[in-house]
């Protein structure tokens, strides 16, 4: 990826796909793309908020 994608971005995109995916109309072949692109999400906003926390943590040592 050459782009870094928002949190909010990655999840919503995240959200769509859960919802095709219990809607059950896809093929077999739209499936594996989705289950894919739904790990690389959710890799995204793992880490995303990983980083955060750690900022946070980091700011909060700082105050004291």
């Amino acid at each position: 990826m050459s782009e870094e994608i928002k949190y909010t971005d990655a999840y919503d995109e995240l959200k769509s796909i859960v919802s095709d995916l219990e809607g059950g109309e896809i093929t077999i072949d739209e499936l594996i793309i989705k289950v894919k692109r739904a790990s690389e999400l959710i890799k995204i906003c793992k880490s995303k908020l990983t980083t955060t926390e750690e900022d946070v943590n980091q700011i909060l040592k700082e105050l004291e």
